[in-house]
């Protein structure tokens, strides 16, 4: 098997926080010149293409302009900014919970990205963070959905984060969720959910197929109250997209403010920040791989529709001023 040659450093320094865009030029294709290719691949319209060429924003491996007329050469790597658009800033706290030569760890709020994606960009706790701390190099060792709150682990070195993202790839970090949910005494708790989870790219919701279990999860009640609502604790043992969303879904027992499941729901605007996603990532730990320190970190947040379902729910979005 051909081993593929390591990425080189970007030449291109970070922007607000996040990085510039690497484009490699595959193997075993042809294209008479970069400029070619970029048109081709980046579908952003020749024009844009030369625009960004004739002022000088894509770079070489050294930080020089490639010039439109250069020739492709395979495993040729080009970097560039990309024009962010504008983001509507998720007005809530990032909170630093603990830092290290080696780590840091936050209790990310509801509505902000872990890392960069799609259209959320510099509003991502990664970006924040860089800007904040001042740590260009830091990166993410797992990833909270955006409608996620709760504790995320950050490595501050590139050489050492694959020694902490194997931690969760071989289950030794303890993490336990916190959600609020319908209460149906019928349904028998605590119990071990185990069901086989597939999520297609550029479907929104993941489901349930047939097959050996990939995805399993320990559901738990914690506390029930006579409005119908209840509070669980959430175990899961692997990390599969949505799993621990999908599986109280499947229990009849979805979670408040879920978008995606059981069904899913028309799109909010960017700026209506209201009744955010009942589930919390309250617990992580786990022993430094660097230092041999014991880890145990507990969110501070507090799930709004059991503190107050009325505030929680609010008033219709059109019916704010």
């Amino acid at each position: 098997m051909r081993r593929r040659s390591p990425v080189p450093p970007s030449p291109l320094p970070q922007r607000d926080g996040v990085d510039p865009v690497r484009v490699r030029l595959p193997q075993g294709m042809a294209w008479a010149t970069v400029r070619d290719h970029l048109v081709e691949r980046l579908a952003a319209g020749p024009g844009v293409i030369d625009g960004m060429l004739d002022a000088g924003q894509i770079v070489d491996v050294e930080g020089r302009p490639v010039p439109r007329d250069l020739a492709y050469v395979p495993g040729m790597c080009v970097w560039f900014h990309r024009d962010l658009p504008y983001e509507v800033p998720v007005p809530f706290a990032l909170d630093v919970m603990y830092r290290d030569e080696h780590v840091v760890v936050v209790d990310k709020p509801h509505f902000l990205a872990t890392t960069p994606r799609g259209s959320h960009v510099a509003e991502t706790a990664l970006a924040r963070l860089r800007r904040e701390l001042g740590l260009p190099a830091l990166s993410a060792a797992h990833r909270l959905d955006r409608l996620t709150a709760g504790l995320v682990l950050f490595t501050v070195r590139p050489e050492e984060r694959g020694s902490y993202q194997s931690l969760f790839r071989d289950r030794l970090v303890t993490k336990e969720y916190e959600a609020v949910a319908p209460h149906d005494p019928a349904l028998p708790l605590p119990r071990t959910v185990r069901s086989r989870i597939v999520k297609e790219r550029g479907v929104m919701a993941a489901r349930e197929v047939e097959g050996e279990p990939n995805a399993v999860s320990g559901v738990e009640l914690l506390q029930w109250r006579d409005d119908g609502l209840a509070r669980y604790r959430l175990t899961p043992r692997t990390g599969q997209t949505h799993q621990l969303r999908v599986h109280m879904a499947t229990l009849g027992v979805p979670i408040l403010g879920d978008p995606l499941y059981p069904e899913v729901k028309d799109p909010v605007p960017a700026d209506d920040f209201r009744r955010p996603l009942q589930l919390l990532a309250r617990v992580l730990g786990f022993t430094d791989p660097f230092t041999g320190r014991e880890h145990r970190f507990v969110s501070g947040r507090v799930l709004q529709a059991w503190a107050s379902y009325e505030e929680w729910a609010g008033t219709p979005y059109d019916a704010q001023a």
